[in-house]
């Protein structure tokens, strides 16, 4: 049966403020992003050419407004998201170092983004989707906690595939020890598992990620886990496969966010195309090779939803390797 959206994501939507050089007077100069996550996923499907839809909460002011317009013109169906005029859109302040690394301060005590409720989430969007996409950000606080576990059993309930990306912020958590719970609950419940190289870290106390997949697997049956590893590229597990492709290395690199969005993207567009029963070693490195090349390119730009590459981008930078 023909489904309206190929991807529903469920999460924050905010407001990235990154350093934009300085006034005349030294002060440094903010530029407004437009970011979160799960919208910068559904962004990049766009490009792709797949069809997307999204539900999350912002404030009723000129940044969620504005946020509305933005997700809405990169091709992604709104119908889903909620406007609070009482709370103000969540903001984040990025600090970026020298080596395009980065760190967030939140504006989100509370947020728009984590009003969102149960009864908001309306469960027709989820039930017209092949895949449905979450992070961590939507379980920091019950009500939109709940509000999250309902759309993954609603996703459960029909079939959905269900994709997953930690996205670990550690100053929005009240303790370490919940986030941990989160990310556990997240695994429990997911087919596709996105995870960062220090989320791993994180989660398994080891640097050794075949190991540390190993340990993920004893506790949950993931067909696919695909572990994110910054310069070194990235591994893919599923069945007994281990399968790495090397990173796209830029010397043009200005900041890394979005990175690990563009390469989830990448990767359900992958599995949108070729299913997830029967992949092959040479279908996991293909859609590795591909995600890393996309995320190398986020990389030279700043901010990421209104910036995803094109297919022919990606494609260039692999041919031309």
């Amino acid at each position: 049966m023909d489904k309206q959206y190929d991807v529903v994501a469920l999460g924050e939507l905010l407001i990235d403020f990154t350093e934009n050089g300085l006034s005349g007077q030294g002060n440094p100069l903010l530029e407004a992003n437009p970011g979160g996550a799960p919208c910068n996923v559904l962004a990049m499907l766009n490009r792709l050419g797949k069809k997307t839809a999204f539900i999350g909460k912002v404030g009723n002011d000129q940044f969620g407004k504005m946020l509305k317009e933005v997700v809405e013109e990169s091709g992604t169906d709104v119908s889903g998201l909620a406007m609070d005029e009482q709370v103000h859109t969540t903001l984040a302040f990025v600090h970026t170092f020298p080596d395009g690394d980065r760190e967030f301060s939140f504006y989100r005590n509370p947020g728009a983004d984590m009003m969102l409720t149960k009864e908001e989430v309306d469960p027709e969007i989820i039930k017209n989707a092949r895949i449905f996409h979450f992070g961590t950000l939507s379980s920091t606080h019950a009500g939109v906690r709940e509000a999250t576990r309902y759309a993954i059993d609603v996703a459960k309930e029909n079939g959905l595939l269900v994709s997953f990306d930690p996205n670990l912020r550690e100053p929005l958590w009240e303790s370490l020890d919940q986030a941990k719970e989160e990310i556990l609950y997240g695994m429990s419940r997911c087919d596709i598992l996105k995870i960062s190289d220090n989320e791993m870290e994180f989660m398994t106390g080891t640097t050794d990620y075949n190991k540390g997949v190993e340990m993920l697997r004893e506790q949950f049956d993931i067909p696919l886990i695909c572990v994110t590893l910054g310069r070194e590229g990235s591994r893919a597990f599923y069945k007994d496969m281990i399968v790495e492709a090397a990173p796209f290395v830029r010397e043009d690199t200005i900041e890394t966010t979005g990175a690990g969005d563009t390469f989830e993207a990448c990767t359900l567009n992958y599995i949108l195309e070729h299913g997830l029963e029967d992949l092959t070693e040479e279908n996991l490195k293909e859609m590795l090779t591909f995600a890393n090349a996309g995320a190398s390119i986020i990389t030279t730009r700043k901010g990421a939803l209104k910036v995803m590459p094109e297919k022919a981008e990606i494609e260039k930078v692999i041919r031309e390797r």
